[in-house]
């Protein structure tokens, strides 16, 4: 349950901090007062789209936080399990607190202060929040969104079978890849003659672990010939002016006269020693080397061959020699297709039956929860005011398996009598997709894990009873979830258990908007002015008392 939602700088939002309750909250005020910015502001946090444009004007950035329960990553198997993948642990009150920073070129986003990226973080969120705006309901003109509301409203036998089906359908589609990508024989025998090529160029290099390095380093001794026998030229010099000789004999002169001397003397003696056998191997390193043409040129061609192999297959030896070996084995399958071919549709086979059978399995657990959804959303839509509408589920076979299954399911509709059935896109304007969610949304109340629902729009195109019908089947939903309703129409906001007013505020020359809870007389007056609009008299100031205790009373009823 999301608990606490804090907004800073949001397009016209300057400052919000609201603390949200269970049950059915209303957001209602007047139209451009901000109230579909406050719910942008909970879907750019998710990691919805946000650019620099909603920060406002004269700040730096924008910043939003929202604050989730507890019971919330303890009870959501979806959310605990995806926290513990990306290492975020809940914080030291087993919160989750999920904040953005909008900058002018960025944004950065935190879960319980651990940064993470967008694509994480609507992973993550994913089962937090569902955002329902006209939109959303347009998804419902889409057959593919159909399957989706079955399999939610199956048992947890399907997820299990739909787990093991995508596990078989992965190795069916890399063995029927196969098949299809080398059908083509003389495709395949272009790429193994230049596999061929490959193979031999790089067998034929004869690349060896640490050889680069070693060329390397000769090239470089190779190339600094006369650089370093001039240099140990002159180091030898140095060493044979030194006057070591002659302090030798000194001290040597002097341990006859004192006995004691003797170990100095050997001291000097061996540094001596020491010093002519420097001397002399310096002579021998200048003597041995020499600038060989031949030898750097051959040097020279080999470091080119790696460099340009490198360019080619790899970074270095071992990506080259790493590659040959692929380009090898790739070339072993090319060249025995024809037999391997055999066994490749020995697989397919193998894999199809397998996946036919369970394509029968799950198919047959969707139609009978598909006859259990029918008979549920037409219940729901009969208390929306489609009294008479008539809707069924209608599943097709796909012409090949899928990861899913092989069934593809559509809802359809007629909304009056004597119409025929048709797809929701042929018959369903904006406010019906809205009341057709919504009974979808009451249906699976008790399966989907997804603990808060926002309706934004929801009232489109409705008024009178079926606006009542609405607004009961909302308050339905809050008994089992967290729902948030902006609205615009008096029985829904006379139905919600807390009731915030958006307003505008306008001060040296800026606005802004302020959110403020109302209860008691403010309620009532804020209904009023949803009945009565500009003109608020007190026959509309009672018939919006009476609406509220009469709601009151519905939700009592309920709650019985």
């Amino acid at each position: 349950m999301l608990l606490e939602l804090h907004v800073r700088n949001f397009a016209l939002i300057e400052k919000a901090d609201l603390e949200f309750k269970e049950g059915l909250t209303v957001l209602s005020g007047e139209t451009g007062a901000g109230k579909s910015i406050l719910i942008d502001s909970i879907a750019a946090c998710l990691g919805g789209k946000a650019g620099k444009d909603v920060i406002r004007t004269g700040t730096e950035g924008a910043y939003i936080e929202l604050i989730f329960s507890a019971g919330l990553v303890r009870d959501n198997g979806e959310i605990s399990e995806r926290m513990r993948e990306s290492g975020i642990a809940p914080d030291e009150n087993g919160t989750l607190i999920i904040s953005r920073k909008i900058l002018p070129n960025r944004s950065i986003f935190r879960v319980n202060d651990e940064a993470v990226t967008a694509a994480a973080l609507k992973d993550l969120t994913g089962h937090l929040i569902d955002i329902h705006g006209q939109h959303e309901h347009q998804t419902l003109l889409y057959a593919s969104t159909h399957l989706k509301f079955i399999d939610l409203l199956s048992p947890a036998e399907l997820k299990e079978l739909k787990r093991e089906n995508a596990a078989l359908y992965e190795k069916y589609a890399s063995v029927k890849e196969l098949l299809n990508s080398h059908a083509d024989r003389s495709i395949r025998e272009r790429e193994a003659e230049i596999l061929r090529y490959e193979v031999k160029e790089i067998e034929e290099a004869g690349l060896k672990e640490g050889e680069e390095e070693e060329l390397h380093s000769e090239y470089v001794k190779i190339r600094n010939a006369a650089r370093i026998t001039e240099l140990l030229s002159k180091a030898s010099e140095e060493l044979e002016t030194d006057g070591i000789s002659k302090a030798c004999r000194a001290v040597s002169e002097a341990a006859a006269f004192d006995p004691s001397l003797g170990e100095l003397e050997q001291e000097v003696s061996e540094l001596d020693g020491l010093l002519s056998d420097a001397v002399r191997n310096l002579s021998d390193y200048t003597e041995n080397l020499k600038y060989d043409e031949e030898r750097f040129t051959e040097l020279n061609n080999r470091l080119d061959l790696i460099h340009r192999l490198q360019d080619k297959y790899g970074n270095d030896i071992e990506g080259i020699n790493r590659a040959g070996r692929e380009k090898k084995e790739r070339l072993e399958f090319l060249e025995n297709f024809e037999e391997e071919r055999n066994g490749l549709q020995k697989k397919k086979a193998e894999y199809e039956k397998k996946l036919g059978a369970l394509s029968q399995k799950i198919s047959g657990i969707r139609r009978k929860t598909a006859e259990e959804l029918k008979t549920r959303i037409k219940d729901q839509l009969s208390a929306l005011n489609f009294e008479n509408a008539d809707f069924d589920i209608v599943f097709t076979e796909l012409k090949d398996f899928t990861a899913d299954g092989k069934d593809g399911a559509e809802f359809i509709i007629s909304t009056n009598p004597g119409e025929p059935m048709k797809p929701l896109k042929d018959v369903a304007s904006g406010g019906e997709l809205s009341r057709i969610m919504l009974a979808l949304k009451t249906v699976l109340a008790d399966t989907d894990e997804t603990e808060t629902l926002i309706f934004d729009e929801i009232d489109a195109g409705i008024s009178g009873r079926t606006a009542q019908k609405v607004a009961e089947r909302l308050s339905l939903i809050g008994g089992k979830r967290q729902v948030f309703c902006i609205t615009h129409l008096p029985q829904i906001a006379a139905m919600a258990d807390h009731h915030y007013l958006i307003r505008k505020e306008s001060h040296d020359s800026r606005t802004k908007t302020v959110i403020t809870e109302i209860t008691g007389a403010s309620i009532t007056e804020e209904l009023s002015r949803l009945i009565g609009g500009t003109e608020i008299t007190p026959s509309v100031k009672k018939a919006a008392g009476e609406m509220k205790k009469l709601a009151d009373e519905k939700k009592r009823g309920n709650q019985e």
